[in-house]
């Protein structure tokens, strides 16, 4: 087994998780099996509690992990399917310290950071090494370095490339090298002060991916090499990407990231075979088409609020040799303004999920134009629910028709509380989460969209549609197409006379990647394409 940790430096935000991905699409292309995983060192347990505006979006795994939206780029950049085994905080691995010192298991001893909280670090890189499917694991660590939380994270590595042999761990840092707009140059100390830290702690960088807004020179990249002991060529450009961040595994391949990593730890493969890579991004850099969608949010100024949703529409954009132009709109702006202004110039509308019932209403309006004027609509989680009150007010005649999570006295309680969480009261890890299996009946669009009459889709919800008033909306033409096997939750319904009109209760942007396109929102941009036309 060979490991590869990738740090970073200065600051955050500087696109570990990006670059990690994008080696690991790399790595992949040249047939190695490659599995990534996340070390975070804040507290929280998981993201699942934290505000999208602290931490973005939760990315939900197939066994209902709540976790790091960098595990979105994992497995939208690879083909490893991920678990709960992949990320890790320090809220779960001091959790585990203190369970394992309530059970007496460190027989009387002291506990301490070293060795009882490095120990839980590295084990579960061993746990996730048992796999007999996988040749690398790449590892990514959150935060930066000199952070106090992330120190325990830093020894643990050092711990650990001696126990399993300095041949087998390669190290990646990403760094930043700033540009001084009054002296016009490049800074290179923020990254020298960045490798001595680590190098304070026992480790060293193989490679340094540098980020800049700015081309980094020869000469540059020689200083930071003699500064920071490592060869030129391993001081590598991570400038920004144009166009996509799915051009970045083909930039750092023609900066050979890939072969210093594969000489560094003794791999020997052939040249990558990105051909299907390169044909993707050029269908996205590349389109004929163009088209805008709208996207009705109450987190619509945080950009990673809503990451999925906004790949999985470039994914489908691809699909459909178009460029999806993602128009952001605030739910509480149509409050105010009402629908026409700014559902009018869009030619496809998507709701996504959300929590509280901060612009509810702007929301149910913003349905009900896209209803009532032939506009594509495609729901998601809470944009299911959103369209089925929308439907029992304006089109049963159901006034004050509402869920119970923003109005516990609604007389019509459309959306209602799933049976197994009324007696829940922790928040974290409770919802209904990972990966359940949907029927589709036959005759439904949903249906001739998946070719199948049985998916296999991520949720993470609290609430579902009340069955009682089914018979209402059939009766006008709002018809549930997708139950669990059971039949007793609804998770797709449509509006089978409109254009195009689905929403559903599970999350499938959690599995688009853009060499696969999800069927649902690939029909969604066509149906889109085809109103513009």
């Amino acid at each position: 087994m060979k490991y590869i940790f990738v740090t970073g430096g200065v600051v955050s935000s500087l696109g570990k998780g990006l670059a990690a991905a994008a080696l690991g699409t790399l790595l992949e292309g040249r047939g190695l099996r490659v599995l990534m995983q996340k070390f975070d060192p804040y507290l929280n347990v998981d993201p699942g509690t934290m505000s999208p505006f602290q931490h973005g979006e939760v990315y939900v795994l197939d066994d209902g992990a709540e976790t790091d939206l960098d595990l979105g780029h994992y497995e939208r950049f690879t083909s490893g399917r991920l678990s709960r085994l992949n990320n890790l905080t320090s809220g779960q691995v001091y959790e585990t310290v203190i369970k394992n010192e309530r059970e007496g298991l460190y027989l009387g001893a002291t506990v301490q950071v070293i060795p009882h909280v490095t120990d839980v670090i590295k084990n579960r890189v061993h746990e996730v090494a048992k796999r007999d499917d996988i040749d690398i694991i790449i590892t990514e660590i959150g935060g930066t370095t000199g952070d106090i939380e992330g120190l325990p994270f830093l020894e643990a590595l050092r711990q650990f490339k001696d126990e399993v042999g300095h041949e087998n761990v390669a190290f990646i840092h990403t760094t930043l090298v700033p540009y001084i707009k009054a002296a016009e140059e490049l800074k290179t100390k923020p990254t020298q002060q960045s490798v001595a830290k680590l190098r304070e702690i026992g480790l060293a960088p193989d490679v340094i991916l540098c980020r800049s807004e700015h081309p980094i020179d020869m000469d540059l990249r020689r200083k930071i090499a003699m500064f920071c002991n490592v060869r030129p060529e391993a001081v590598i450009p991570f400038l920004d990407v144009k166009g996509t961040i799915y051009r970045a595994p083909l930039n750092l391949h023609e900066q050979r990231l890939d072969d210093i990593i594969c000489a560094r730890l003794g791999l020997e493969t052939a040249e990558p075979d990105l051909i299907e890579w390169r044909n993707m991004v050029d269908r996205i850099v590349n389109p004929s088409h163009s088209v805008k969608i709208g996207v009705v949010g109450k987190y619509i100024d945080l950009k990673d609020a809503y990451k999925s949703i906004y790949e999985s529409l470039t994914h489908a954009g691809a699909a459909n040799d178009t460029h999806v132009e993602i128009v952001r709109i605030d739910s509480s702006d149509i409050e105010e303004d009402g629908p026409e202004k700014h559902l009018s110039r869009i030619s496809g509308l998507l709701i996504p999920g959300g929590f509280g019932d901060r612009g509810i209403e702007g929301k149910i309006l913003a349905a009900r134009y896209a209803r009532e004027n032939g506009l594509p609509y495609f729901g998601i989680c809470l944009g299911m629910q959103i369209a089925t009150i929308e439907f029992a007010r304006n089109a049963c005649g159901l006034e004050s028709a509402h869920s119970t999570e923003f109005d516990e006295g609604t007389p019509h309680p459309v959306i209602c509380l799933l049976e197994d969480q009324k007696s829940v009261q922790d928040k974290g890890g409770t919802m209904r989460l990972g990966t359940w299996e949907t029927r589709i009946a036959p005759d439904s669009r949903s249906a001739a969209l998946y070719g199948t009459e049985s998916v296999h889709e991520r949720h993470r919800h609290r609430y579902e549609l009340n069955q009682n008033y089914l018979r209402d909306y059939e009766e006008r033409g709002f018809r549930l197409v997708g139950t669990s096997p059971d039949g007793r939750l609804g998770e797709i319904v449509e509006i089978p006379d409109h254009p195009f009109f689905i929403a559903v209760q599970f999350h499938p942007e959690f599995q688009s990647k853009p060499t696969a396109p999800h069927p649902l929102f690939r029909g969604f941009v066509a149906a889109a394409l085809e109103r513009k036309g």
